[in-house]
């Protein structure tokens, strides 16, 4: 104590320095420019990017009724599978189809190592299909290693492994337990595993913000190139959630379908007045990020550019957004501002719309705060892809940027499935299109919002001309 208080008077009377150094400002970073040069997707409506894109277009849909398979019980006997599906409310998913054919997962190559999860293996197959897309081959040279990340996200992971490995401990079987159990678990391991495959040096991300995960990946990723810390990001999010307990605890939280158990194609109907809960669906999108004058130098092709990335929160509960849609609003906004772009610039905007009764009109709300009277104009068209596809979780807004970036870039807005009757909060020209709509499209806005009160969108552009 004694020797602190003559420290301490010795500074007062300057005959000590301070321990505080003054480095001046830090180094100005350049914000580069950031094109995608690839894409990859596993979706409900199939494996492959330009599958799953003409299906959507012709008003396709990946929904349909619940099989005992889906439960993921299979360590369980036909009896207690058949009780806990008769437990089920909801009787629909948007499951991914798994066969040997065109547009099906090719399970016995993607799943044959078992430390992979479905929702790394999806990851997996929607990385490769991008990079080959792209064109780029990173574990060529040390370089190119050192200089690509990976920015994969996702929402719950491998929940059916946490189930058995809690029966093997009420068991006292803990010596069952496979080695595997964590890294399956473990949301990064997508990220994780597409480094290793592909001996990446750069960041290693993997953002877990619920069902805005994918398009959250997506932003930190742009960011990331686009302040240099990586030149290409393989970034985006996936999902593999269809089993009997998100099944159960999403009922439990009355967040599902249930009225069209008979019908599973009409179950998922984004921002129509007889909605009632969002189909449970599956599945993994990928896209490269790239800055642009290394994607230029080695002559790649651009679907886009990306230009802005909001994000908010609402502060308001774990589930439902505020009436005015404010948290959705700062998101589209901050994503606007970042682009500098106008909202009367935007031409397309792929909504969040999950097909339930508070969510769809809050953002309804919300769009039309944003874009006031260019939302009635009809030169703005908006759509939620979630009518085919179901609610992907943690893959959904990756899914969903990519169904963007491709309405940009082949001047086609998506549907709106079982849009029969608009809610009643559309009116005087604001409504969503129910039907492929060809049109003149240069910017695109993608909204996602998350349990917890999360929200994120992306603005994407035609690529630069120059």
């Amino acid at each position: 104590m004694r020797r602190f208080l003559s420290v301490k008077r010795a500074r007062a009377a300057g005959t000590v320095s301070s321990s505080i150094k003054d480095f001046g400002e830090p180094p100005i970073l350049l914000q580069r420019r950031v094109v995608v040069t690839g894409l990859g997707l596993v979706s409900p409506l199939g494996c492959g990017v330009d599958y799953a894109w003409e299906r959507l277009l012709n008003r396709k849909c990946g929904v349909r009724a619940l099989k005992q398979d889906d439960l993921r019980l299979e360590h369980e006997d036909e009896t207690i599978r058949a009780a806990v599906m008769n437990n089920l409310p909801s009787h629909v998913v948007a499951a991914v189809p798994y066969g040997t054919g065109l547009g099906d997962f090719k399970a016995n190559v993607w799943m044959s190592e078992k430390k992979f999860a479905p929702f790394i293996a999806y990851a997996m197959c929607a990385a490769a299909e991008a990079l080959s897309d792209a064109d780029w081959n990173p574990s060529e040279s040390d370089e190119a290693s050192e200089r690509t990340g990976v920015a994969i996200g996702g929402g719950i992971g491998c929940i059916t492994d946490v189930l058995e490995a809690a029966q093997l401990i009420r068991d006292y079987r803990s010596n069952r337990l496979s080695p595997y159990f964590v890294p399956r678990i473990l949301i990064n391991m997508a990220a994780g595993n597409v480094s290793i495959k592909y001996k990446l040096k750069g960041p290693n991300h993997a953002a877990v913000t619920a069902c805005a995960s994918g398009a959250h990946s997506i932003g930190d990723a742009f960011r990331m190139v686009r302040f240099g810390d990586a030149d290409v990001m393989i970034a985006g999010g996936t999902e593999a959630s269809i089993d009997a307990l998100s099944l159960a605890g999403f009922s439990r939280a009355k967040a599902l379908s249930t009225r069209f158990n008979a019908c599973p194609e009409r179950a998922s109907r984004p921002f129509d007045s007889d909605r009632e809960g969002f189909v449970i669906g599956e599945g993994a999108g990928i896209m490269i990020l790239e800055e642009y004058e290394h994607a230029k130098r080695r002559g790649a092709k651009m679907y886009a550019e990306i230009r802005g990335y909001g994000m908010s929160g609402d502060g308001h509960h774990i589930t439902q957004p505020s009436e005015d849609g404010k948290g959705a609003v700062l998101a589209m906004n901050r994503a606007l501002q970042q682009s500098g772009l106008k909202p009367n610039e935007i031409d397309y905007v792929n909504a969040h719309a999950t097909s339930t009764p508070r969510g769809d009109k809050v953002e309804a709300v919300a769009i039309k705060t944003v874009f006031k009277e260019h939302a009635v104009t009809g030169n703005l068209a908006f759509s939620s892809t979630k009518g085919a596809t179901g609610h992907l979780l943690g893959a959904a807004g990756a899914v969903e940027a990519i169904f963007s970036v491709l309405a940009l870039h082949h001047g086609q807005a998506p549907p709106t499935l079982n849009l029969i009757l608009p809610d009643r909060v559309f009116h005087d020209g604001f409504v969503p299109i129910g039907s492929t709509k060809a049109m003149s499209i240069h910017a695109v806005l993608s909204n996602s919002f998350g349990f917890g009160g999360t929200n994120a969108s992306l603005v994407f552009t035609s690529p630069p001309s120059h």
